[in-house]
């Protein structure tokens, strides 16, 4: 599906209105994604990302895309098949209740947290992705995520293999070197 075709798509399924989700149980079809994205938000599964406090919209998004094949993420891709709108505002309102991922344990490295500090001054993450880091509407939580998973979503913007539904990211990250994504992610996933 072309990318013109699918935003009219996508803004039908938003103002379809939001699907209450469940406190007690996932959509059925979301059980199988939080095998490995963590049934309390939290990932334990090396670049796999945490969920927990992803805003909705977010996440409805991404998963729009998974489904349409936009966005080409095995077994994701694969398991939105055949998904209904319902079925995606359901599980995006779901994994939006979860409680945000924490911080590793260890306290972080003051000097690459400050250094890292400036770098997202500079190249100002902090304006989409909102001082805190904790994401709002179809930009996405990064505080606390996994530092691995960051990692590799980082480098993946930056060499144009991650497509996004706008180039932002991609744009953001020409000027920064590897060394600086391995700050970056080191950063966000250790923010208290």
């Amino acid at each position: 599906m072309a990318h013109g075709v699918a935003a009219p798509a996508l803004a039908a399924i938003l103002l379809a209105g939001a699907v209450p989700a469940s406190a007690a149980a996932p959509p059925a079809k979301l059980e199988v994604c939080l095998a490995c994205h963590g049934t309390n938000g939290q990932s334990q599964t090396e670049n796999v990302p945490s969920l927990g406090g992803l805003p909705s919209q977010y996440v409805l998004t991404q998963l729009f895309m998974f489904r349409e094949e936009l966005r080409q993420v095995e077994p994701m891709t694969d398991l939105t098949k055949g998904w209904a709108d319902a079925d995606l505002q359901q599980s995006a309102d779901f994994i939006a209740a979860l409680p945000p991922p924490k911080p590793p344990k260890a306290p972080a490295d003051p000097v690459r947290m400050a250094r890292a500090r400036a770098l997202v001054e500079q190249s100002h993450c902090n304006v989409c992705h909102r001082p805190d880091f904790s994401g709002e509407q179809n930009v996405p939580r990064l505080a606390d995520q996994r530092e691995d998973y960051l990692l590799k979503a980082l480098r993946g913007y930056k060499s144009g293999t991650r497509h996004g539904y706008e180039p932002t990211m991609a744009e953001a990250l020409q000027p920064v070197d590897d060394a600086q994504l391995v700050e970056l992610a080191y950063y966000l996933s250790h923010l208290r």
